[in-house]
């Protein structure tokens, strides 16, 4: 059973897709290129996001394209609110007395504007953001909080995530919340696959022989 959850952040634990989606069409229509819609989206970006825009905008330099990004982040008309189930899923984290950290690539400063707006602050031993490549900070993390890596997981919505996870040597979590498409997910195998974070939970209870309630039967 697991005792440590590293949790991804966007897309796992929040919804910034629309922002996100926003903030790259204006650095694309920058340097005229054109946008990219919800679904070609989660089709091409990739993390490391370097790598994508390596691939988009070879000539130009990353400190410049992310520049453009966090302005048009932060200018961005959408909403980054809280994905469903993943309070609850906090919640019962430290209910249980479950360790749980973020590791995510997400801008530090625009990280800790959320997680100080959600109220998050308490739930997470440690944070991780501004990680432009997961996998060059996860044996620090374990080493670090003395994380044994067969009781830990990495819960995140990218096939990057599942990568960090294997490249830790711990347990991956995919969740189809968020960037990724399902396929695009299923392609790198993650250990564990599930819709949402609710069903994350059921399934670890379940395990943990805790039953799921059931509905009142109606009269």
């Amino acid at each position: 059973m697991f005792q440590n959850f590293i949790f991804d952040w966007s897309g796992t634990l929040v919804d910034d897709l629309g922002p996100v989606i926003e903030a790259t069409n204006v650095v694309l229509g920058r340097y005229g290129l054109a946008p990219l819609d919800r679904e070609a989206f989660r089709r091409r970006f990739r993390l490391p996001y370097r790598e994508f825009y390596a691939e988009v905008l070879p000539a130009v330099a990353l400190e410049e394209l992310e520049g453009h990004f966090r302005r048009a982040f932060a200018a961005a008309l959408t909403p980054v609110t809280v994905l469903p189930h993943a309070r609850e899923k906090l919640e019962w984290c430290r209910a249980l007395g479950m360790r749980a950290f973020v590791l995510t690539s997400m801008d530090a400063a625009a990280f800790e504007q959320q997680l100080e707006a959600f109220g998050w602050r308490h739930h997470f031993e440690a944070t991780y953001s501004g990680v432009l490549d997961k996998r060059e900070v996860i044996h620090q993390i374990l080493a670090t909080h003395q994380l044994d890596p067969h009781q830990t997981a990495f819960v995140g919505d990218m096939t990057h995530d599942v990568e960090t996870a294997r490249h830790g040597g711990i347990f991956s979590i995919a969740v189809l919340t968020g960037y990724n498409h399902a396929e695009v997910l299923a392609a790198v195998r993650p250990d564990l696959t599930v819709p949402d974070l609710r069903a994350l939970r059921e399934l670890l209870d379940e395990r943990r022989g805790i039953p799921r309630p059931h509905p009142p039967t109606p009269r």
